[in-house]
């Protein structure tokens, strides 16, 4: 069993999002490096060669062109050299993942070789183990190898920003499709504590704003199919007056941006990227923003702390918004449609997580109360 490393850095980066603004939490392309990034190679005097593996293509304005531009930008400011491989993500292409693993370790080439998601715990803990000099960072996923870095996101943080703003957005009937009553929709994937942290957050932060609100919350069992998150979808918002809906079920939750836009009358939130850019057109249209886990910039924080001394292998490191690990998009449709107020209470909440002032709960130690909470409003 790993130890948990709590994280509680105490950085005083000015942030804001407040009218046409971002912040380095928030942005959809803000580098979350504060001033290590300036210090940290000058004072090691360390250059790192680095292999960035990629179980899929770049491309995908998500994870990996997210942790790509992390590291590339390691490499434009003299950090790192990189080598970059692309190993394709179709069921043909999983083979060459294992055997490509083996083979950059073997080579003894590389201080450090990164990968990500949940599809690669399974070929590195096999890997790793067989080179325990070898050193490895793996992204959004966990490893119980010694030798192994693991970063991961606060999901409940990243749930409560997007609560405040959703129930912000619910009653502004100034907004198309916007209705007067405060119901908001989640579509969450399975039920357990991953993705009742999201929930947790959501919930919180929605009940922050107005503590009447009320969240409609339904499980896919499923990850791939939209049809079932449809039909939630279109329930909530028929049925219950559901008019924003956050969809955190990976593909399958898209299938509540469907729901919205057959009806217009409801609008969808994304998760973990940012969906305006995935979706097609008519559906990121009706996507009022997303929740992002910050890949790219957790790579820089990661090098910060390792050029500081820091040693984090074997670690499970959890990443919020002090350290930029996550946050929201606050440029196309949030700063169209997000009104000041909308904004600055966005902002709010955001400096009173990270001034401690707010100390959202987590599912991953306290489902229970995630369950309890969601019965409690359900409309």
């Amino acid at each position: 069993m790993k130890k948990l490393f709590a994280l509680a850095l105490a950085l005083t980066m000015a942030l804001s999002l407040a009218a046409c603004g971002s912040s380095p939490a928030a942005s959809s392309s803000a580098a979350a490096s504060g001033s290590g990034a300036a210090s940290g190679s000058a004072a090691s005097g360390k250059v790192y060669n680095v292999c960035n593996l990629v179980n899929g293509n770049l491309g995908d304005k998500s994870f990996f062109d997210s942790a790509e531009a992390g590291l590339e930008k390691l490499k434009a400011d003299g950090r790192i050299t990189l080598n970059t491989i692309e190993m394709g993500g179709t069921d043909e292409d999983q083979p060459t993942w294992l055997s490509t693993l083996y083979e950059v370790s073997d080579s003894g080439e590389y201080d450090l070789i990164v990968c990500g998601t949940y599809q690669m715990p399974e070929y590195l803990n096999e890997v790793a183990a067989k080179y325990p000099e070898q050193k490895y960072l793996i992204y959004d996923s966990e490893s119980s190898q010694p030798n192994v870095v693991n970063i991961n996101y606060k999901q409940n943080d990243l749930g409560y920003l997007m609560g405040v703003f959703a129930a912000c957005m619910t009653t502004d009937t100034s907004v198309a499709n916007i209705n007067k009553e405060p119901v908001l929709g989640f579509v969450g994937g399975v039920d357990s504590p991953v993705i009742n942290d999201f929930l947790y957050g959501f919930i919180l932060g929605a009940q922050s704003i107005n503590p009447d609100v009320k969240v409609d919350t339904r499980y896919t069992n499923d990850y791939v199919d939209t049809a079932i998150a449809k039909e939630y979808g279109l329930s909530m918002i028929n049925d219950n007056k559901c008019d924003i809906i956050w969809g955190v079920a990976g593909n399958s939750g898209n299938g509540a941006a469907e729901a919205a836009l057959e009806t217009g009358k409801a609008w969808f939130l994304g998760v973990d990227s940012d969906q305006e850019l995935t979706l097609s057109s008519d559906l990121a249209a009706i996507t009022l923003t997303s929740g992002l886990k910050n890949i790219g910039n957790s790579l820089i924080w990661f090098f910060d702390q390792w050029d500081a001394g820091e040693n984090l292998f074997g670690q499970n490191i959890l990443l919020g918004i002090p350290e930029g690990g996550v946050g929201l998009v606050t440029d196309k449709n949030f700063s169209n449609y997000a009104s000041d107020k909308t904004k600055a209470a966005v902002e709010a909440a955001q400096q009173n997580i990270i001034n401690g002032s707010v100390t959202v709960p987590s599912a991953i130690d306290d489902n229970d109360g995630a369950i309890a909470l969601r019965e409690s409003v359900r409309p």
